[in-house]
């Protein structure tokens, strides 16, 4: 049980929002599986507010979604306000998450995500903000931070801090600094500090590929819970494992061919029940790769999948897998996803390392910035 202010969710199991993975439809065959919050994608304060139309598009929830839970992106304390204020009362959301922990140069360089939580004053301007507005309806705030922006700045326990005084339900730590990116391999030490350093409770993020390493994660660090990104794509099933992993039992599902394709399947109905058919196919068909990982499906089939623009289709070419072929139990435990190399430099705005507080600082965000982190 994780419990998140007045929310209280079954599994202490958060799925991360990815752009561009986890809509409506990846929410709905994920929440098929077990229980657990799972997160809209990311979408900016200044979009919300302004009435932007793509971010609008963004905030669609399944009709089974009993507990909306967005994910906002803001540099500004208005901005995040009025954003955390739409949210509660115009899309009756249960949770908000507040991002400070993308490491994307076009989001850095302006002084948002992993590079936020540098300027300290700002960072709790932003988070009363969220929280005031956010207050009346009942509604937990969170946030999500890394390490800092590298190893010689890091902030973490200092946004563990003042997340803490700014009345913020929880906050999740990927334990990488922005530097890092997806790269090398999570500082659980980093998460157990942070448990240590603060009364509320701690999510930890970064580096799970198995339900068992869930399991380790809260045991090593004493997290509350744990944050699930890269490790769920082509593997939906994931959330299953995790709610019989923290309910004691020992199941960990190794999927046939045949039962990866039907998953496959429900993804590609659930896309076009949302989106339409052509589109829902195109969505598609960045997952094929992640599903097929380690399958002996051949090139020209992966090929076919990559371009496949309807469910007929879709059907005839999953036909021709081999149901009964077993799961590559040599892809457990391993990445998926982005991983890339550390920077040697994070871009950052003229002048941003020389003041740590950054009161009353006034950043320009995009409307349009729809990265995680």
């Amino acid at each position: 049980m994780l419990t998140l202010g007045s929310l209280s969710v079954d599994v202490p199991v958060v799925l991360a929002p990815m752009a561009g993975i986890t809509n409506a439809a990846y929410r709905r065959l994920c929440a098929e599986q077990g229980a657990g919050l799972y997160v809209c994608e990311m979408i900016t304060s200044r979009g919300l507010v302004e009435g932007d139309q793509h971010t609008k598009d963004m905030l669609v929830f399944d009709e089974l979604e009993t507990v909306r839970s967005v994910q906002l992106y803001g540099t500004d304390p208005v901005y995040v306000g009025k954003a955390a204020e739409i949210l509660c009362a115009e899309y009756g959301v249960a949770h908000i998450d507040l991002n400070f922990g993308c490491p994307v140069p076009k989001v850095t360089r302006k002084g948002g995500g992993g590079a936020l939580p540098w300027k300290r004053g700002l960072l709790g301007e932003i988070l009363e903000h969220a929280v005031a507005a956010a207050t009346p309806y009942d509604v937990p705030v969170t946030m999500k931070t890394r390490k800092g922006i590298d190893d010689d700045h890091l902030t973490y326990l200092d946004a563990g801090r003042i997340a803490q005084e700014s009345g913020c339900a929880a906050i999740a730590l990927h334990g990488r600094t922005v530097a890092q990116a997806y790269s090398g391999e999570a500082d659980w030490d980093a998460i157990a500090a942070l448990v240590a350093h603060v009364d509320i409770p701690v999510l930890g993020n970064g580096d799970i590929w198995e339900a068992a390493d869930a399991i380790r994660m809260v045991e090593q660090t004493g997290a509350a819970g744990v944050v699930v990104g890269r490790g769920c794509l082509g593997r939906p099933w994931i959330f299953r494992d995790l709610a019989a992993a923290f309910s004691g039992e020992e199941v960990a599902t190794l999927p046939t061919l045949g039962e990866v394709a039907a998953m496959m399947r429900r993804h590609a109905e659930l896309l076009c029940q949302n989106m339409g058919e052509e589109r829902g196919c195109k969505e598609f068909r960045k997952h094929v790769s992640w599903y097929l990982k380690g399958f002996a499906a051949g090139g020209e089939m992966r090929r076919s999948l990559g371009l496949v623009d309807s469910l007929a289709a879709l059907d005839a070419l999953l036909a021709g897998l081999d149901p009964a072929e077993p799961f590559p139990v040599a892809e457990l435990g391993t990445p998926r996803g982005r991983q890339g190399s550390p920077r040697e430099r994070v871009v950052l705005p003229e002048g941003w390392l020389e003041d740590a507080d950054g009161s009353g600082y006034h950043l320009q965000e995009d409307a349009n910035e729809t990265t995680g982190g």
